[in-house]
């Protein structure tokens, strides 16, 4: 079959690999017919090339149709079409069993001392092959695919995968009160819908920030409040002062270690690309690595015993925080791998009406051909053509 492959920083190929097989009975073997290109992806496009090596399958947005099902698997058949959550999960132990499916102990990867494994993302989360890619093996399959209608074009269902579930998880964890004010930091997919989610339920007012023009147009267009950060000196100060003298009631972090305005940040990045793997995992993991402008922005722009709801990712483990500042203002603040399958059955009824009330067919601007997925990558890394989310189709 034909799979997007990691060979290097900025080095991602389209490839011939083996077809994968059943080879555990709770698997599942998926045909891909629609698989998104991640933020989180660019990640590994950039900065954690140390934990990949060449050949790697990337991916972790896909939905197709059921090929071939294990033995235990009893809740699917062939022929069902789904959408394969990012985040491996056996649905029955203990962290399961209280719906943090993010961090399963099945599949926890205790070698690394992370979570629940991950499709395409990394030696950290299990080297599991990814689904940007013709076919899919899908481990835990007898909990974790969601069977979704066979009809609809594919975007109104793919994005239950990741970034839909990821911002209502972020959108629950911000609590903004009825009728209060939120604020989303970063208009990329997830902030994108965190904006129109949180609108659907109940908040009196969204406030999007952002310096992308697309990014801010597509959330004008859903009758978002936007902030283009190129035109303010001091973003927290103007949230404040845009939100009776207060600021919102809560802030989502949306775009996490690769933010802009970070240049030492943005310096050690490119200086970790430059080292040998087995160092830059060890300075990646154990040094501040991550670029922190905007959750700082985030902790001083939000209202004093307001929340912070972190959905972006962030990697390193000594990264500097305000704590006085957080202590003495009372911020709570809330963050984590999203726990798909805890929140997809609140959303699917979202998605299967007629009515789309989140509009989630309105996001993606590019659907290519699987072939085209290194030029992809790079369009959507460097925000071009308009670029904000990419659908390959295999």
């Amino acid at each position: 079959m034909k799979a997007l492959t990691w060979h290097g920083k900025r080095d991602v190929r389209v490839e011939d690999v083996p077809d994968p097989r059943i080879e555990e009975p709770t698997d599942a073997i998926i045909k891909v017919t629609s698989t998104a290109i991640c933020g989180s992806d660019l990640h590994l496009y950039e900065v954690l090339g140390p934990y990949l090596k060449p050949g790697d399958i990337l991916g972790h947005e896909p939905m197709g149709i059921v090929e071939e099902v294990g033995p235990d698997v009893t809740r699917l058949k062939p022929g069902d079409r789904v959408v394969v959550p990012f985040n491996i999960s056996c649905g029955s132990c203990w962290m399961c069993q209280r719906q943090l499916y993010a961090q399963c102990e099945t599949t926890q990867v205790g070698s690394e001392g992370k979570g629940a494994a991950l499709f395409g993302y990394t030696s950290l989360y299990g080297s599991v092959p990814g689904g940007q890619a013709e076919y899919l093996r899908v481990p835990q399959a007898h909990f974790g695919p969601i069977t979704v209608p066979q009809t609809g074009a594919d975007e109104r269902y793919l994005y239950l995968s990741d970034i839909l579930p990821t911002a209502w998880q972020a959108v629950k964890y911000a609590d903004t009160p009825p009728g209060g004010t939120l604020a989303v930091f970063g208009l990329g997919p997830v902030g994108q819908f965190c904006a129109r989610i949180d609108r659907h339920l109940g908040a009196g007012r969204v406030i999007g920030l952002d310096l992308v023009p697309e990014r801010l147009e597509l959330a004008r267009r859903h009758g978002i409040e936007v902030l283009d950060v190129r035109e303010l000196d001091d973003v927290p100060g103007a949230l404040i002062d845009l939100v009776d003298g207060r600021g919102p009631d809560a802030v989502i972090d949306a775009v996490g270690m690769e933010a802009h305005g970070s240049p030492v940040g943005k310096l050690a990045h490119a200086a970790v690309g430059l080292l040998p793997d087995k160092v830059a995992q060890t300075m990646t993991d154990r040094v501040g690595m991550d670029r922190l402008s905007v959750l700082h922005a985030a902790i001083k722009g939000v209202r004093r015993g307001g929340t912070v709801s972190l959905s972006g990712v962030y990697g390193g483990e000594a990264d500097p925080m305000p704590l006085m500042e957080m202590f003495d203002r009372g911020i709570q603040l809330r963050m984590g791998q999203c726990h798909v399958r805890r929140w997809t059955d609140e959303i699917l009824p979202l998605l299967a009406g007629d009515d789309d009330p989140l509009d989630v067919e309105d996001l993606r601007t590019h659907r290519v051909p699987l072939a085209r997925a290194p030029h992809a990558y790079e369009m959507f890394q460097k925000k071009e053509d308009g670029c904000i989310k990419v659908v390959l189709a295999p």
